[in-house]
């Protein structure tokens, strides 16, 4: 049997917050189902398997539909980047249930997400579905009272044996004192952009709007999309967030989707599902985004662009 953490302490609480392997649970590994994924339905499920390959290392693999709700309609797609960030979300989720001993059954949530594309490596799907390897590293293993409170995933991305994409992912429980605060935006006045000024497939994919004065703000034209707002949230999740940092540095800059090199976002507080404002700033890589509610800043990122 290994000698390694995870098989050390089979029992919560077993040992103590600053021994060898604390934090670590014992459970059995390899295939997954989309209950274990803490998903709402199969079709969103994305990683079919996890295996551990040493201390604190995994291997993952993918399977991304060509007919996933976020890529285009057309025969042979490019899978859409934030594909990569709900795997790498599902690779975390799989990781802290099924190899961490965390306190209670609460799901964390990524607070910080950093993904860098590769040009030109990213895979093409003419059939039903990609196979995608995934190699995961975990680190920054915070313990406290005995269970992680908060850990990092590095997921490195392969298609034919070629590293395309390498997300990095902060995961902590939520905290319950900051779910405020809630903004609802006004339903009057708001211009929704079309899906292809702000690099989306189809409109209902849009999560911007703009007020009278040009304020551009967060207001779904879908409050219950199946992959950015799953069961109809009242705050965003750092996926939501950052594709709407996306969609606002699009808009702003007018370039399209396949310029998007780099993508980042960090959560300071809980983001309202509709009515944060965002703001964007350019510069020479890319440009950065913010997200306001109630005179804060929740929610900071950037968008690095590849220019022609």
């Amino acid at each position: 049997m290994p000698h390694s953490a995870v098989y050390e302490a089979p029992v919560l609480g077993a040992t103590s917050p600053d021994a060898p392997g604390a934090g670590w649970a014992s459970v059995p590994e390899g295939e997954l189902n989309w209950r274990a994924l803490g998903l709402e339905t199969v079709a969103s499920m994305l990683v079919v398997s996890l295996r551990r390959q040493g201390d604190r290392a995994f291997e993952a693999w993918c399977q991304w539909p060509r007919l996933h709700p976020l890529n285009e309609r057309v025969n042979v797609v490019e899978h859409h980047p934030l594909i990569v960030v709900e795997s790498t979300r599902q690779i975390a989720v799989a990781i802290q249930r099924g190899h961490l001993r965390t306190a209670g059954e609460r799901q964390f949530e990524a607070v910080s997400v950093s993904l860098g594309l590769h040009p030109g490596l990213q895979p093409s799907e003419s059939g039903s579905v990609t196979d995608v390897r995934v190699r995961v590293t975990l680190s920054d293993l915070v313990p406290r009272a005995g269970a992680p409170a908060s850990f990092r995933v590095t997921a490195e991305f392969l298609h034919a044996g070629q590293v395309f994409a390498t997300c990095t992912m902060t995961c902590a429980p939520p905290e319950p004192d900051e779910r405020g605060p809630r903004v609802a935006a006004p339903e009057f006045g708001l211009l929704h952009p079309s899906a292809a000024a702000v690099g989306a497939v189809a409109d209902a994919d849009v999560l911007l709007a703009r007020g009278p004065q040009g304020r551009l703000v967060v207001f779904p034209r879908d409050p219950a999309h199946p992959v950015l707002l799953s069961g109809r949230p009242s705050l965003l999740t750092a996926l939501a967030v950052l594709e709407a940092g996306r969609q606002a540095v699009l808009l702003s800059s007018g370039m399209t989707s396949r310029a998007v090199a780099g993508l980042r976002v960090d959560i300071r507080s809980a983001v309202p599902a509709r009515g944060a404002t965002v703001t964007v700033v350019s510069d020479h890589l890319g440009a950065h985004f913010a997200m306001t509610a109630a005179d804060r800043t929740v929610a900071t990122g950037s968008v690095s662009l590849r220019r022609p």
